[in-house]
């Protein structure tokens, strides 16, 4: 499988972008305002324990409490002897008791982190587990050799009291790099350790990598035939990934320097708007509805347009083997998680539902999140869970609008810093006049200054301008207009962003 990836930094966002075969396959978008917390381990200070809930509150330092599940403690310091005959889990936990977390899920609306007492550090190669036994290999790795080669390397390094799992990208590397990252791990769990007993919490003790660094850590790998990136800090840091790792990809890397911004230039910036619609058409002419519902998400399958040769349960077979493709192609690219119901068009043979859940099977082993998924009834509806990964790309691109009530959405103040550094990279190459007066929203104008200041002052350095950032209640908050500074006459809409 042919993979490129494409990483745009811009003053609001960095954007990373995966092609697999010339086609788009996994988008990610890292925003400079949201700091990222999944991976990292705080001394946290219990609030509540609710044995009714089976789930205790803990103050990890952030606006909301995060959410411990008693599923998730497996630590025999703070499970009690519990009723065999009972699935309730008691715990020795009492609010004010001060207990090590991890962040497992980022916060989301108004509920908090999501955390568990199981501890795991990621590295390039593998995962270190504290206080675990444990030692396996990635199940995605399919050669039973070089699963087995790998785990003996595992069993020989490992010491007492941490588990080690390898992961997916340790394929068909050597000994020494896997005890390096190993030897890596072991020193930042004695450093964190070290340091939780010296602080008090509420506090963070080991942060992990910031997305774009994690995410580049997954992603980079022999396969891959070509990076190019747009940034000069992010082409060092891939460079040092790469030596590090030992990959023979370094030639393969391409500094972008182009005036027009690469996604635009790659119309990965169309491909990225495509994605916040519902309505999906597929090559038959038949189409998917996508919506995403407080409890779930719903995929509805619909003929659409399609007009079959064949009888209607043969014609209904086609359009779902097609849509199973798609589905997982969107599930994967829009971050979707949780319950998904699917409701295929109705097929009357058992055989033919089968066929179109293998087919869904199959698709979903390109996906390195987690999911499970059902047979299709005999209503023709499929259910699945896929892990949550992070914000789906609709709460990364955009925001609840106030003025709707929350029915509707539009982009975040972020999205529109990056189309105004988008705006103001194409006005420059054309005009020599760069002395501008920006219209926003008054509390975008307000978001801008006070808030992202500093991206605002990097804004005007980075595009060598003035800019003039001036409150007008005319302007939408997902809009913008410019102006030049000696008169008010729009000139918006001369560069097409």
């Amino acid at each position: 499988m042919k993979k490129e990836i494409y990483i745009s930094e811009s003053i609001g966002e960095t954007r990373i972008a995966v092609k697999e075969n010339g086609k788009l396959a996994e988008v990610h978008v890292d925003k400079q305002s949201q700091e990222r917390t999944v991976g990292n381990i705080y001394k946290g200070i219990v609030e509540n324990v609710i044995p009714g809930m089976q789930a205790a509150f803990v103050n990890i330092g952030q606006n909301n409490n995060a959410f411990l599940p008693f599923s998730e403690i497996s630590d025999p310091e703070l499970i009690a002897n519990s009723n065999n005959n009972s699935k309730e889990i008691n715990v020795l936990l009492s609010p004010g008791q001060e207990i090590i977390v991890q962040v497992i899920k980022e916060p989301f609306d108004k509920k908090g982190a999501r955390i568990t007492t199981d501890l795991s550090i990621a590295g390039r190669f593998i995962v270190l587990v504290p206080n675990s036994k444990y030692v396996g290999v990635s199940k995605k790795m399919r050669d039973k050799y070089e699963r087995r080669r790998l785990k003996k390397i595992a069993f020989e390094m490992k010491k007492h009291g941490l588990g080690i799992i390898i992961r997916t990208v340790a394929e068909g590397k050597t000994e020494k790099q896997i005890q390096n990252d190993y030897a890596n791990l072991e020193k930042k769990y004695k450093q964190l350790m070290d340091s939780a007993q010296k602080v008090e919490g509420p506090t963070l003790i080991h942060s992990d990598l910031e997305m774009t660094s994690s995410v580049l850590r997954d992603l980079i790998s022999d396969n891959v035939e070509k990076i190019v990136v747009d940034s000069k800090n992010n082409f060092k840091k891939i460079q040092k990934i790469i030596k590090e790792d030992s990959l023979e990809i370094g030639d393969l890397i391409e500094h972008y320097k182009k005036r027009v911004p690469l996604f635009k230039e790659e119309k990965i910036d169309d491909e990225l708007m495509k994605l916040l619609r519902k309505k999906v058409w597929l090559k038959s002419g038949a189409y998917l509805i996508i919506e995403r519902t407080e409890a779930m998400v719903v995929v509805d399958v619909n003929s659409g347009k399609f007009v079959g040769k064949k009888g209607h349960e043969e014609n209904s077979l086609k359009i779902n083997l097609e849509a199973a493709k798609e589905i997982a192609k969107h599930l994967r690219l829009r971050h979707l998680s949780g319950l998904i119901l699917i409701d295929f068009i109705d097929m009357v043979a058992s055989d033919n539902r089968k066929k179109v859940y293998l087919e869904m099977k199959k698709e979903l082993k390109k996906d390195r999140a987690k999911v499970a998924v059902s047979e299709i009834s005999e209503f023709g509806v499929l259910e699945m869970t896929r892990e949550r990964t992070g914000l789906s790309i609709v709460d990364s691109l955009t925001e609840s609008c106030d003025d709707c009530k929350g029915a509707g959405r539009i982009i975040s103040k972020d999205t529109l810093l990056t189309q105004i550094d988008y705006w103001l990279r194409d006005y420059k190459q054309k005009n020599k006049d760069l002395r501008l007066k920006l219209f926003l929203h008054p509390e975008i104008a307000h978001y801008f200054k006070k808030e992202q200041k500093k991206a605002y002052i990097r804004l005007m350095w980075q595009n060598f301008v003035y800019l003039k950032i001036v409150e007008d209640t005319n302007v939408q908050k997902n809009s913008f207009k410019f102006t030049k500074m000696n008169n008010d006459q729009d000139i918006t809409s001369e560069i097409v962003t």
